[in-house]
């Protein structure tokens, strides 16, 4: 029970951001205002993958308390607790349902780390229950949900941010001033580059739900099909009822990039793509090489994305990362937190930098000063960086040029790729009609 001169985190929280909106300025409370016992209280939902990375980053931060893991395959759950608790000698509650976590009112960050289909009713589902969150990217599964996240983080009031981490790195947030500022002059052209080791995967067929695995939890909104190691655990990503192929995966750090270098804040209106499987006769859905060009004619700017897989050669020094071309030069961006510039017709070298950054940190500043204003990747870069995927996608899967109209976010005069800005949902993991 609090003493009658002691103020709670929540009220705090609330009371100094009133006082920081009321004089207008940024406001960050300094991590030493809470107690020991008083920390930002996270869950991490999904702790196979990318969950591990959560668990290591909001760990690291001495106002967090990592307290509760929740996957739905119980085997990997209890396998990542008791490590956690070899490593730091603390204890961590264990959920197999999300929905548990929510109502668990001494939660206050959510970070989803699950499969791409469950990441947009994860994040809406949080911020319903009063929960802040960080969501890995791709945000979304569809365009339909990108949008749908949108309106719940500013219903709702939350702070979300997308786990786009190359934001937060000091030398690409330098590089952006670079573009912006004219340094290769008229910036009228990014390309998105993911050469990445996609092996042959086979076809394990269909068996029986291994013991453990909370098979319907872990397929959610997802259309339910048997069972099978070609989905779980990290194979998912290569069909097209879990995942959103390369474009979509390693990719949305390209795509978020390609629009952040650019500044375009908008879909584009022109987009084709084209590929497909041309090596391995596996069980993958997604195709294993992608070419996609999307264009906005009235910025007169074009992004240009490539998937390879296996074998191939780096282009400008690099395999997974962008390049930018100006009217005075070029920029190349590798991987999350290095850039190197090429000036003038003869291409001599100009500013580089390698520096990187903490995005877990950036986005538990904010949520302590309720500012989204403070977020280097807001839910807005989750509709548009994954958004950008899904149209590639789509013109993939329908095989034609399509025009898209981005105010309204719908194709012109296609029904057949309209239907593929959303799916249909599997009962009761439906994506809310009103957030």
């Amino acid at each position: 029970m609090e003493k009658p001169n002691e103020v709670s985190r929540r009220d705090f929280i609330k009371n100094s951001t009133s006082a920081a909106v009321a004089l207008s300025i940024p406001y960050i409370i300094p991590a030493n205002a809470f107690g020991a016992n008083d920390r930002i209280r996270v869950a991490v939902l999904g702790v196979n993958g990318r969950g591990q990375s959560h668990i290591a980053g909001f760990n690291n931060l001495s106002n967090v308390e990592v307290a509760t893991f929740c996957d739905p395959d119980n085997n990997i759950l209890q396998k990542r607790a008791k490590e956690f608790e070899a490593k730091t000698g603390k204890k961590v509650k264990t959920e197999i349902d999300l929905r548990k976590v929510y109502e668990d009112k001494s939660i206050d960050v959510v970070s989803i780390a699950t499969p791409n289909h469950w990441h947009a009713l994860a994040t809406i589902w949080a911020c319903q229950a009063g929960k802040d969150v960080y969501v890995e990217k791709p945000g979304s599964h569809n365009l339909h949900e990108g949008r749908k996240m949108i309106e719940a983080a500013n219903k709702y009031k939350r702070i979300v941010q997308h786990g786009v981490q190359l934001r937060s790195s000091e030398a690409l947030q330098e590089a952006v001033k670079h573009l912006r500022d004219g340094l290769i002059g008229n910036v009228y052209m990014a390309r998105g580059l993911v050469y990445k080791w996609r092996p042959d995967i086979g076809d394990r067929g269909t068996e029986a739900v291994p013991a453990g695995l909370d098979y319907d939890l872990w397929t959610g909104p997802a259309e339910m099909k048997p069972f099978s190691k070609n989905y779980v655990h990290y194979d998912w990503h290569w069909h097209w009822n879990y995942g959103n192929g390369d474009i979509g995966n390693q990719g949305i750090h390209e795509t978020d990039m390609c629009m952040w270098g650019l500044g375009v804040e908008s879909f584009p209106e022109k987009i084709t793509s084209s590929g497909g499987k041309f090596l391995w006769n596996d069980a993958k859905e997604t195709p294993e090489v992608l070419s996609s060009s999307f264009v906005y004619p009235k910025e007169k700017k074009i992004i240009e994305f490539e998937v390879r897989p296996w074998m191939t050669n780096d282009e400008g020094g690099t395999g997974i990362g962008n390049i930018f071309y100006g009217s005075e030069g070029y920029m190349v961006v590798k991987g999350y937190d290095f850039y190197e510039t090429f000036l003038g017709k003869e291409k001599k070298p100009g500013p580089t930098r390698k520096a990187g950054g903490d995005h877990f940190k950036n986005f538990i500043d904010a949520v302590v000063a309720r500012d989204t204003k403070l977020l280097n990747g807001p839910v807005e870069t989750a509709h548009l960086s994954s958004g950008l995927a899904h149209l590639g996608n789509i013109a993939y899967r329908t095989g034609r040029a399509l025009t898209f109209d981005p105010k309204t976010e719908k194709f012109i005069g296609d029904d057949e790729a309209n239907k593929m800005l959303t799916r249909k949902y599997r009962s009761p993991y439906s994506l809310p009609g009103v957030v």
